[in-house]
């Protein structure tokens, strides 16, 4: 199987040894995103709502340098550090995605890194 490592400017660097992406055949194995600005490097320090558009928007970075969508992802990951978060992180998820919805897992955790509310990993499927 041909393994190629997906890199964008467009999304925060990487913070550890890990690579933003991952492709694996037709799978696309994202690495988790947080809200880190990637034009200044820096976490957004804003409430939840605004570090879930963030992480969002890196995600979408991610997949259109790997020449996909939204529409592609199959499986996604959603860590919260307060499930009293859930459902503003909910409403900004949701509102990048369509119907039919990729498999979602949510986990509360006692942190994450650099201190932030939100971290959201996703599989993608190309085809």
């Amino acid at each position: 199987m041909n393994k190629q490592i997906i890199h964008t400017d467009h999304a925060p660097k990487a913070v550890g040894p890990y690579s933003q992406a991952v492709m694996a055949g037709d799978f696309l194995f994202c690495s988790g995103q947080i809200a880190i600005d990637p034009a200044s490097n820096e976490v957004l320090k804003s409430g939840v709502k605004d570090q879930t558009h963030r992480v969002m928007k890196n995600i979408e970075a991610v997949l259109k340098q790997a020449g996909l969508s939204f529409g592609n992802i199959i499986k996604t990951t959603i860590f919260v550090t307060d499930m009293n978060d859930f459902a503003v992180v909910n409403e900004v998820y949701s509102s990048y995605l369509q119907a039919p919805y990729p498999a979602r897992s949510t986990v509360a955790v006692l942190a994450l890194p650099k201190g932030v509310n939100v971290e959201v990993e996703v599989v993608a499927l190309k085809s």
